[in-house]
């Protein structure tokens, strides 16, 4: 080995040796951390929880326990996505929402799949739903899912449009059945419990108030709809729709059926069926597969106080008859536009869907005992409810009428009602067969009238009771009358038809 070989190797054991002793110099003071270390965890509640509140939390357990086993996931696909009218079943921009599916969307047209959910009525298989959860259902086409997942095909006892209620039968025995409570005993602000299947989180139980009672929303649609809803802040969102709203008695109060959103989701606002509507109608679709109401054949509408003012009312109540239907149990007892229900069988209304909730509990031959508030008198008419008809005299709101105003023929100025207005021309009286009235050709904008829906081509043919024949009669009908006070006004809408109407004079 040549002198050179052996320095460097000489070298490199020396680099060796030191970077060995490095090693040993940084690590030898390490201490090694075993598994085996224990952490002892604070499991010590830190404050004791009040009687009242650990009482409240076990009665939500109690209930959840209770009645999720009555609540069915109903799973449906359906022939198509329009209506018989070839029309979506709801606008996507109304605030008030169905519960369509999990995803929250409206359907697209064509065949679809959707879901809800449903209460147990019954041990033999009975269970009470939405209509607008299986309406349109193809055949074999609703599928019921247990709690204890046992899976069911359904079919349809009937449905009721006017409630959005719907009965649907399963094959099965000794089922989980939900206690039915009573409605009219629910008050704002006590605890309810909201159980159903949103967003395809199957059994879910979110607890809430009851926020408000007896809302009107408009959801359900056309002049026949039945809206009494329960309005409660419980958390509901789409696959809610058919499920239960239950009290702290664990019993049902409530059907799920809407909600207010602008997002398509839970934003506080949900609204349910009560259970007392409930009971009726699920008692007549599964006698009869279908429910035969009796009716008075009126329109009407809820008196507010520049009504009350108008119509001689010491306060804002009752029921204003608004028109009669052409032979109607309303008009064969003698009532006129203009009444104003009080009671029905010694019971207050004072709102229309009170009106027709009560009404609607009856059959055609029932009698329904009304107090009547006319010209400043009460008095008492029986009227023999009727089944329903429709009125051949009604036009659609998508008819449009000719307005008939006369661009050439100045008009008249009605500065205290805000408005403009014209001698109805022959072309509307005729038309409309009436003699004389007046059309309006302006409404000026956020004036009572223009907040009240008076609209240009509205024509008027009454003023505080006075027959309108031309503008000098409305003129001379409001005269005397003050800054505040109340006109009440007969008018022809653009739909033609008649209706009443009180605006508050500035």
């Amino acid at each position: 080995m040549s002198k050179k070989s052996i320095i460097a190797a000489g070298f490199v054991v020396l680099l060796s040796i030191i970077f060995g002793a490095v090693l040993v110099a940084n690590f030898s003071g390490v201490k090694v951390v075993h598994s085996d270390s224990q952490i002892e965890f604070n499991s010590t509640p830190p404050i004791t929880v009040n009687p009242n509140v650990k009482s409240l939390n076990d009665a939500f357990i109690e209930i959840s326990k209770t009645v999720t086993p009555s609540v069915v996931y109903i799973e449906v696909k359906s022939q198509v996505g329009k209506n018989e009218n070839n029309e979506t079943p709801q606008d996507p921009n109304d605030p008030f929402k169905f519960f369509f599916g999990p995803d929250g969307q409206m359907p697209d047209p064509g065949p679809q799949m959707g879901s809800g959910s449903g209460v147990i009525i019954s041990k033999d298989g009975y269970i009470v739903t939405n209509n607008h959860v299986v309406k349109g259902a193809g055949e074999h086409g609703i599928k019921v899912v247990l709690t204890d997942k046992r899976e069911f095909d359904a079919k349809v006892v009937g449905l009721d449009e006017n409630t959005d209620l719907a009965v649907i039968k399963i094959e099965a025995n000794d089922l989980s059945v939900m206690s039915l409570g009573n409605s009219d005993n629910i008050q704002v602000g006590e605890w309810v419990l909201a159980v159903g299947n949103p967003l395809g989180l199957n059994n879910t139980v979110t607890a809430g108030i009851v926020s408000a009672l007896g809302r009107n929303i408009g959801v359900n649609g056309g002049g026949y709809a039945i809206e009494n809803f329960i309005q409660t802040d419980a958390a509901i969102n789409p696959g809610n729709s058919g499920g239960a709203l239950v009290d702290v008695n664990g019993q049902l109060v409530g059907i799920n059926s809407a909600i207010k959103t602008n997002t398509g989701y839970y934003q506080g606002y949900g609204f349910a069926i009560p259970v007392n509507i409930v009971r009726t109608v699920v008692e007549e679709l599964i006698k009869t597969g279908k429910v035969v109401r009796g009716y008075i054949g009126v329109q009407i509408q809820t008196v507010d106080e520049t009504m009350a003012k108008g119509l001689g009312l010491d306060k804002a109540k009752g029921v204003l008859v608004q028109s009669l239907q052409k032979g109607g149990a309303g008009e064969d007892a003698g009532l006129q536009a203009g009444d104003v229900i009080l009671a029905v069988d010694g019971k207050e209304v004072n709102a229309s869907n009170e009106l027709q909730v009560i009404i609607n509990s009856k059959r055609p031959g029932d009698v329904a005992k009304l107090t009547v508030f006319r010209d400043g008198k009460t008095m008492e008419k029986d009227v023999t409810l009727k089944p329903r008809q429709d009125d051949p005299k009604q036009t659609t709101q998508n008819e449009k009428k000719e307005e008939g105003i006369n661009k050439g023929i100045s008009s008249t100025t009605v500065k205290s009602l805000g408005i403009s207005v014209q001698d109805a021309p022959s072309s509307v009286t005729e038309k409309l067969s009436i003699s004389g009235g007046v059309i309006i050709t302006s409404v000026d904008k956020f004036s009572d009238s223009f907040l009240r829906g008076l609209s240009e081509g509205v024509v008027i043919i009454e003023a505080n009771k006075k027959k309108v024949s031309n503008s000098g009669d409305l003129t001379d009908a409001i005269s005397g009358k003050s800054t505040g006070d109340s006109v009440l006004l007969k008018i022809i809408d653009k739909s033609g038809t008649e209706r009443i109407i009180a605006v508050k004079l500035q």
